[in-house]
């Protein structure tokens, strides 16, 4: 058996009941302290990174599967960095050369990764709901690094990380007075649809901002206050969130033009001074520079925490990866 979890002295159940679930398939269902749990047990990995000896062995002799059928950069090297820097053999799985391509199901694919006995597997799917279906085919957990429209919740999870550390927020403290405004592609988002409901549940106000083709029907239901003139959602707010136009996702003509996009929704100095003096700035990336954010808001010192959000993302892949594994290393607790 290995050595016990680190104690965070009742803030939590004790044990596997500070995070019961198998595996992370989303925010939703989530409680508000098994969110805080996730968020804590990252902090001793962000301190770990920043040291020259990067490296913590207790995943040794696991193997974790990164079985991503959609590109990615930050997502995929991320989990990758946050499994070898724990000490597991990770394999990314190159889809483009699998049997994928050749026809094979998506059951069928799930049946072979769990006859390799993988200790995690991390799934990026292009459909809604691939991830959990293959999470009801294998023996091991299974975490979504994204599922169609559906969600992205390790992204969510690093957004609140990077505002709490951007906000100087203590570890006891919850989002309660915080307003978010999210613009850009909010109704094909994942990531927006996971941190609405990660914020939320931590107590944040949520606006969310969009083209009115590209809002949601509906949004109120998630507990938002939607807005289409952007100076208007970015009054007094604490945290400026940006996505992209995910021209991928994209059926028809949702919006005139970039240019006019940009002038409608982009966000600028002048309109970041809406804001408050103090806001953040985020985007989870791949940025459009000149489309939905110029480049002296993105790179703008002290207040945008772009770069800061990758950092955070190493931090919550491995202390999700530690987590959800500790079932199967025996940790002490977590039978």
């Amino acid at each position: 058996m290995t050595s016990p979890a680190p104690s965070h002295a009742g803030r939590y159940p004790a044990g596997s009941l500070a995070f019961p679930h198998r595996g992370l398939l989303g925010i939703a269902g989530l409680a508000p302290h098994e969110i805080l749990f996730l968020l804590d047990e990252a902090e001793q990995w962000v301190e770990l990174n920043r040291q020259p000896h990067k490296r913590d062995d207790r995943l040794a002799g696991l193997t974790i599967i990164n079985a991503f059928f959609e590109n990615s950069t930050r997502t995929l090297l991320s989990f990758e960095i946050a499994g070898k820097r724990l000490g597991a053999d990770v394999v990314n799985m190159a889809v483009a050369q699998s049997s994928v391509k050749k026809g094979e199901t998506l059951i069928d694919t799930a049946m072979t990764l769990n006859a390799m006995h993988a200790d995690a597997i991390v799934i990026r799917h292009g459909s809604s709901g691939a991830v959990r279906l293959i999470a009801d085919k294998v023996d091991c957990p299974v975490l979504n690094a994204g599922d169609g429209q559906h969600e992205h919740p390790t992204q969510a999870l690093l957004d609140a990380l990077t505002i709490r550390h951007g906000k100087g927020l203590s570890r006891d403290s919850w989002f309660n007075g915080l307003t978010v405004t999210i613009c850009g592609d909010i109704l094909h988002s994942r990531v927006a649809r996971s941190n609405i409901l990660c914020l939320t549940t931590l107590g944040a106000e949520v606006r969310v901002c969009a083209p009115p083709a590209l809002m949601p029907a509906g949004i109120e239901a998630m507990k938002v206050t939607p807005f289409h003139d952007f100076d208007a959602a970015l009054k007094g707010t604490d945290v400026v969130m940006m996505l992209r136009l995910q021209q991928e996702r994209m059926q028809g003509q949702f919006i005139p033009s970039p240019r006019e996009y940009r002038y409608l929704y982009g966000l600028t100095p002048d309109r970041l001074a809406r804001a408050r003096p103090d806001a953040l700035v985020m985007h989870p990336g791949p940025m459009n520079r000149g489309i939905e954010i110029d480049s002296n808001v993105a790179d703008l010192d002290g207040r945008s925490m772009i770069t800061r959000q990758v950092e955070m993302g190493v931090a919550i892949r491995m202390a999700c990866l530690d987590v959800l594994t500790r079932r199967a290393r025996g940790v002490e607790g977590w039978a």
